[in-house]
């Protein structure tokens, strides 16, 4: 494309992201395991032109490649053993024009570091009800059991939600077993450094080339994805 190159997005949900990235001028693709966000994505403005496919994001394929193959929002975490995610990172990199580059973006885990590993945050206090995150990690599968509770007048509502936890080296290590590498990571989409009181990192890997350096370099679709993506969260 002219003013970007192609995209595919894991976990494509509701078209939160592809949506306005289509909207740009690129072409925007997407896996996806529910069919029901996929159904509330179409009833959106320009939701019925994205080509979506019906699958689990660490193996189901649309048979092309693309410039740009991106997962946000800590999505990785829905797979729940290390070697789904490994196989995640290598249907990423089946993904993949010989330049291409794949950008995830996930929050550093906190969880193993409460005392116990069972622990309750305040999330809401209002006058008619509360809303509690009650979480318990297991430090030897890397699970995190997080329930979202609501109290309120009209009673109780459960929202519970599980994900295995990484920290970026063992995703850089994921990346390597996928021959990807690491090109560049920030602490957040306008490219902020990435330190250690980062809360979040987005990291951009590049197939290994035998012999040559890693070489960043800028596209037009990354700079359109990083920005919407800043705008959303």
């Amino acid at each position: 494309m002219a003013d970007g190159r192609d995209a595919l997005e894991f976990a494509i949900g509701t078209g939160r992201v592809a949506l306005p990235l289509s909207r740009t001028g690129v072409r925007v693709d997407g896996i996806e395991l529910s069919l029901d966000m996929v159904d509330r994505m179409r009833e959106k403005p320009d939701g019925s032109d994205l080509q979506v496919i019906i699958g689990d994001m660490s193996r189901a394929t649309t048979g092309r490649t693309y410039g740009l193959v991106y997962l946000v929002y800590n999505t990785i975490g829905n797979l729940l053993t290390q070697d789904d995610q490994v196989q995640c990172f290598k249907n990423a990199a089946r993904h993949l024009t010989d330049d291409g580059v794949f950008v995830l973006e996930c929050r550093i885990p906190a969880a193993p570091a409460r005392p116990g590993h069972q622990f309750v945050d305040v999330e809401e206090v209002e006058l008619e009800h509360v809303s509690l995150g009650v979480s318990q990690y297991d430090a030897v599968s890397q699970i995190l059991d997080c329930n979202h509770v609501t109290i309120g007048v009209g009673g109780v509502i459960l929202s519970p939600i599980r994900l295995r936890l990484a920290h970026p080296p063992e995703f850089d290590l994921m990346a390597r077993i996928a021959r990807l590498q690491l090109r560049e990571r920030w602490g957040g989409w306008r490219c902020e450094p990435f330190t250690a009181s980062s809360w979040r990192h987005v990291s951009v890997y590049e197939r290994v080339r035998c012999g040559d350096a890693i070489n960043p370099h800028g596209s037009k679709t990354i700079s359109r994805a990083t920005d919407l993506a800043a705008d959303a969260s």
